[in-house]
């Protein structure tokens, strides 16, 4: 990797993560009202001041950025605009009509078109995005089914851009993941989902990027409290695309899912 590295933050823990696994601290910018968890921005930006912003990266010796954590569509200011900016507000509206991926699309356009290059997490921390494997726990033959069952239903939804991940126990699908996210699915599957037969499998939670996604950009992420809500909905275990999904701590996701008897299971 050549150049200096700038991460462009959101919330949640992500950019922290990443700012850990490396050996030199990159620059952290973050997107105005989306700040990461665990650390102190170096810059803080907003939308509206998009160029400016690519010119003060290029003009810091910035050579390459990463995406790490979540965003929101903003509220925009048209007072705050400044003239180059303003000449990308067609493009982004209609990129913002045509859905995440196609946001997603032209974001990256935008700073590589400023020289600025676009890398993933798997180029510069690649521990955090593990290769096929199982971690901990032993999936049995109908974990596999049902993981296998899993994949197939949340690469459907992902076509439509729908979610990234979904839970399947005995062959059928329990709950998907929306807009309220992974968390708020496996609530569901604890409050209200019921197993055809409790005496049988008890499911998997299976997670994966969108096809035909862009996998430096906006890939899944799971950590502990994944974990303890997959334990808490009383699934088998967490299976998710190997090379495709993020942990942010390794070591604490196989400490909780030990504890709690759960496997986690990078599936290829």
């Amino acid at each position: 990797m050549t150049g200096r590295l700038a991460i462009i933050a959101g919330s949640g823990g992500l950019a922290a993560a990443l700012v850990a696994a490396l050996a030199k601290r990159p620059m952290v910018a973050a997107l105005e009202g989306f700040l990461p968890e665990g650390l102190v921005p170096d810059q803080v930006f907003r939308i509206e001041r998009l160029m400016p912003f690519l010119n003060a990266l290029r003009d810091a010796g910035i050579a390459q950025v990463i995406f790490a954590g979540a965003v929101q569509r903003p509220r925009l200011d048209p007072a705050l605009f400044d003239p180059l900016t303003a000449q990308m507000v067609p493009r982004m509206l209609t990129a913002i009509q045509g859905g995440d991926d196609a946001t997603l699309r032209v974001v990256i356009e935008l700073f590589e078109e400023s020289g600025l290059r676009v890398v993933g997490v798997a180029d510069v921390a690649p521990d955090l995005v593990p290769g096929e494997a199982v971690l901990c726990g032993k999936p049995s033959a109908a974990d596999t089914r049902d993981a296998a069952r899993a994949a197939v239903i949340v690469a459907a939804l992902g076509a439509v851009d729908v979610g990234q991940a979904a839970v399947v126990a005995q062959g059928l699908c329990l709950a998907v993941e929306a807009l309220p996210g992974t968390d708020a699915m496996l609530d569901f599957v604890a409050q209200t989902a019921a197993r055809p037969d409790p005496a049988r499998p008890r499911g998997v939670l299976w997670k994966a990027p969108k096809p035909g996604q862009d996998w430096r950009v906006d890939l899944p992420t799971l950590g502990v409290e994944t974990v303890r809500r997959a334990a808490a909905a009383g699934l088998a275990g967490i299976a998710w695309q190997a090379g495709g999904v993020i942990l942010l701590d390794r070591a604490a996701m196989v400490a909780a899912a030990q504890a709690a008897g759960l496997f986690l299971w990078a599936r290829g």
